[in-house]
């Protein structure tokens, strides 16, 4: 079921499965202002929800930002999605190398940076994310 949608970000929840599935959006400059907005948003749903998986969906996000906006917007979002019960995070990898290496660089980032409390990791295909999502790994 669509729990929100605007022009940039689209929330499907899965209440049977507890997975909140993510469109991650495109990142442009003239975007970031109303994508900070579109992340308080999730972070809001994600809490009164108590949303405790997430898959990400980045397949074909495209990137125009520089890469510190780039850092910046994924540790806006982590830290976000930290204040919330969340459990697990999966990430569906870009297909543009590009991309992905800069999400990767950003990821380290992250895991460096923050302590999170939820686990978080990236994956090829929609379908092994949400396999992993699904499992019984325990949590943080």
């Amino acid at each position: 079921m669509i729990i929100f949608e605007n022009s940039i970000l689209r929330l499907d929840y899965d209440p049977a499965n507890d997975i909140l599935v993510i469109v991650y959006p495109d990142l442009h400059g003239y975007l970031l202002p109303e994508l900070k907005r579109s992340v308080d948003i999730l972070a809001e749903k994600v809490r009164n929800y108590d949303v405790k998986k997430v898959l990400l969906d980045s397949s074909r996000t495209v990137v125009s930002v520089t890469p510190e906006e780039s850092r910046a917007v994924s540790m806006y979002l982590a830290s976000a999605l930290a204040q919330t019960r969340l459990q697990k995070l999966a990430r569906v990898e870009s297909l543009d190398a590009t991309v992905k290496v800069r999400a990767s660089e950003n990821l380290q980032h992250i895991q460096q940076t923050l302590a999170l409390p939820y686990l978080l990791r990236n994956f090829r295909q929609k379908e092994e994310a949400l396999t992993w999502l699904q499992s019984e790994t325990p949590a943080l």
